[in-house]
């Protein structure tokens, strides 16, 4: 049985499934369960729009987790043809009756949500079905802005800031440090599972042997320096961001504060990174750290980020 049905016959009673109440119920236990720092994030949205920031992050984090719930390629492609035709049955105004697709459809009753945007995403999933590893850079960032940076696109969208070029830029830039960033996090996982994150043109110029990394995790002959330079692409573009609001003394404006604001976990991530010198195996890393909370609340108070 899908998740969501599960959902819906245990959490919400089978009498009741399908109704938009249960749909942004879904939604919000999806991110909630499987994304806890936009969890977080999402109490500093406006609070007639949070029921759309939870449709859009539902469907992003659908998205980002079927490579990781299929057993092959094929039915990974299946599952993006679904998304494709039900973004499409979102616009047509005739949503599917996948809880996501009818919390989309109603958030976009209620704001505007360019349908391109979502085809987007679901187009850089399906290209990484096929090509999880990336051999340069280049190619990585490209993925990063058809990802993680078409999603705060959205969220700027959501805000009606989509029109200002300087949120726009400052968003492209922080969706490549949120991408970088979360690779990092992730490398433990996935070195275990035989598959390297670092793009092989910085791994291959540290003379790190991929197979020595899933034997041995950090203890492998030049992964930290990979990872410090992996890393300093992903400060690089977060220094970036903020450099785009120079002109208000660092300070994001007060609507599209809730956006940057993802950018705190990130940034934190990075400083412990950093705290280990660059060890992306150490213990520490895989705990959650009291900090968060209180850097996010005074982040939206402050307005930096």
């Amino acid at each position: 049985m899908h998740a969501s049905a599960r959902f819906m016959t245990t959490q919400l009673g089978s009498g009741q499934a399908g109704g938009l109440q249960d749909s942004l119920a879904y939604c919000k236990y999806l991110v909630r369960k499987r994304d806890y720092e936009a969890f977080l994030t999402s109490h500093f949205y406006p609070r007639h729009l949070q029921a759309a920031f939870f449709a859009l992050r539902a469907f992003y984090v659908e998205l980002a987790t079927v490579q990781e719930a299929v057993s092959n390629p094929m039915i990974g492609k299946m599952r993006m043809q679904f998304w494709r035709d039900a973004v499409k049955s979102v616009s047509d105004g005739n949503p599917s009756k996948h809880p996501i697709a009818l919390a989309l459809y109603d958030a976009t009753q209620k704001v505007k949500l360019p349908s391109y945007h979502l085809k987007r995403i679901i187009d850089a999933r399906d290209a990484e079905l096929y090509t999880p590893t990336h051999m340069t850079l280049d190619s990585l960032l490209a993925h990063a802005e058809s990802t993680s940076s078409t999603f705060n696109y959205l969220l700027l969208s959501m805000l009606s800031l989509s029109s200002s070029e300087q949120l726009s830029h400052a968003a492209s830039h922080l969706g490549v440090s949120q991408t970088i960033g979360t690779l990092l996090r992730s490398l433990p996982y996935h070195a275990k599972s035989g598959r390297m994150v670092i793009p092989a043109e910085i791994t291959a110029k540290h003379g790190v042997n991929q197979e020595e990394v899933f034997r041995y995790g950090g203890e492998a002959k030049g992964v930290d320096d990979a990872v410090f330079e992996f890393a300093t692409v992903a400060n690089d573009h977060l220094i970036t961001a903020r450099e785009m609001f120079k002109e208000t003394g660092g300070k994001v404006p007060d609507r599209a504060r809730p956006v940057f604001l993802s950018a705190i976990p990130n940034a934190l991530y990075l400083e412990r990174l950093e705290q280990v010198n660059f060890d992306a195996f150490h213990p520490s890393l895989q705990m959650k750290t009291w900090k968060l909370p209180w850097r996010v609340w005074t982040g939206y108070y402050s307005g930096r980020f």
